[in-house]
């Protein structure tokens, strides 16, 4: 494969620099490179493969006659509204981590172990899904492919991070900058904005983008999303109505031999899925995997992943390596 020259925008924010991490790590055939950022970044230096460069401020002229074969958007959804068709227009393939197109049409939402195989060479632009969509639906794509869902309840637990740096001080300072109430030794039952039906736009969309990516747009889905002290890794609760009878041995088998999910989960030793196990790693891990006993074919789940590994960085490079032809295993 040669070398393709690549750009990050947002690349001194918490997932730009995860993003560069994890390009480095699964040994991307990065060419050269090219980190934007905003005006309040430029001239600062970020490193890269042992190598230090100088970000630069993302204008809609500054990524032009570069040659970039491919960009990665960490920078919010206002800019990639704006930045985006520029950049396709310069014959530049997306990958894109804002919540900004996920939704539109023609555009692939893409977990590459759930649905990684409707990225064509064709496609210019990927959407990454939300954090805990990621978790969530790459856990229950077995389970709806074997046994079908009916409903799903979530609960989550987000970590903090998912808010970057300024809730990250929040947290450790105990201010309130960041949000209207702090988040040191508290929880907050809101996050983004509320919407007209009474549910905050992150719950509507772990709703739009399941449906979206399982390609099931009937599938009924309720969500509560909620901000927990925990500085990084989110924790969704699962409870699913199925639409087939299981037995919970050979589900706990289906959720193990699937890519990308490690199964943790022994009640006797008191051991189950927890945030500091799976900060730094990519693996969604599942486990408190029992029957809901108050409905017919019910299910609980508990899932936890890193938010800003597998949750925005490891997804969108693994988006990329499909969308370029890079051959690397999930």
């Amino acid at each position: 494969m040669e070398n393709l020259n690549v750009a990050v925008v947002g690349a001194s924010g918490l997932v730009g620099r995860k993003i560069l991490e994890i390009l480095e790590e699964r040994k991307f055939p990065v060419g050269r490179f090219f980190p934007f950022a905003s005006a309040k970044s430029k001239g600062k230096k970020i490193s890269f493969k042992g190598e230090d460069f100088v970000i630069d401020e993302l204008t809609e002229d500054s990524f032009k006659g570069k040659d970039i074969d491919i960009a990665l958007f960490a920078a919010g959804g206002s800019v990639s509204e704006k930045y985006i068709p520029l950049f396709i227009e310069e014959g530049i393939k997306v990958v894109d981590n804002s919540s900004f197109f996920r939704m539109a049409d023609g555009v692939p939402l893409v977990i590459p172990e759930v649905n990684g195989s409707i990225i064509t060479d064709k496609d210019m632009l990927i959407a990454n899904p939300n954090c805990s969509t990621i978790q969530s639906v790459l856990a229950l794509k077995p389970i709806y492919d074997k046994y079908g869902i009916d409903r799903i309840v979530y609960n989550t637990y987000q970590a903090v991070s998912g808010g970057g740096e300024l809730a990250l001080e929040d947290l450790y300072n105990k201010t309130n900058k960041k949000w209207k109430y702090k988040i040191a030794n508290n929880v907050l039952a809101q996050i983004d904005v509320f919407e007209d039906n009474g549910y905050t736009k992150e719950e509507m969309k772990m709703v739009n983008e399941t449906r979206k990516i399982l390609e099931d747009p009937s599938l009924k889905i309720t969500a509560t999303a909620v901000r927990v002290p925990v500085e990084n890794s989110h924790g969704v609760s699962c409870n699913l109505s199925l639409t087939k009878p299981f037995d919970l041995d050979e589900l706990r088998d289906d959720l193990g031999n699937f890519p990308g999910i490690k199964v943790v989960d022994d009640i006797k030793e008191e051991i189950y899925p927890i945030p500091t196990m799976a900060t730094g790693t990519d693996e969604v891990y599942v486990g408190r995997i029992r029957k809901d006993e108050s409905i017919e074919n019910g299910l609980n789940i508990w899932i936890i992943a890193d938010n800003i590994r597998k949750g925005a960085a490891t997804n969108a490079v693994m988006n990329s390596e499909i969308l370029m032809g890079v051959n690397n295993d999930f």
